[in-house]
């Protein structure tokens, strides 16, 4: 699917994203992402422990 995006295409995106967002957006909009991001990952290795605890539990 991303195979066939390349550098041109990936400037014209970031370009695009700059003239919606602005440039002094951008770092917000980054930090929420990360954090969104993170915030997943937390969840989903959380929801591991607690299946893992639960199958140990029930045995």
């Amino acid at each position: 699917m991303f195979g066939s995006l390349g550098l041109p295409e990936l400037l014209i995106i970031l370009a695009i994203v700059v003239l919606i967002f602005g440039v002094n957006k951008l770092p917000r909009l980054g930090k929420g992402l990360g954090e969104g991001i993170r915030n997943f990952k937390d969840s989903v290795k959380t929801e591991k422990k607690n299946e893992t605890d639960d199958t140990a539990s029930s045995d």
